[in-house]
């Protein structure tokens, strides 16, 4: 199954310069490229959790049987 795509525009300058930066990469086309840096912009930006929800409770749950926090 296919996933659902939208479409976006892009400056014509831009979409050049993204053509001549693919040249000799793997990426096969703009689109593929931009969803690349897309992807990786958006995973830069999402916290990273050092512990699961469940973790994090079991340790509230620690310190609090400790006396730490309330």
């Amino acid at each position: 199954m296919k996933e659902e795509k939208k479409v976006v525009s892009l400056p014509t300058e831009l979409y050049s310069k993204i053509v001549q930066r693919i040249v000799g990469t793997d990426f096969n086309s703009v689109d593929d490229y931009v969803v690349f840096v897309l992807e990786e912009v958006v995973k830069e930006e999402e916290p990273e959790r050092a512990f699961s929800e469940q973790d994090e409770k079991e340790v509230k749950k620690r310190l609090k049987a400790l006396g730490y926090i309330d």
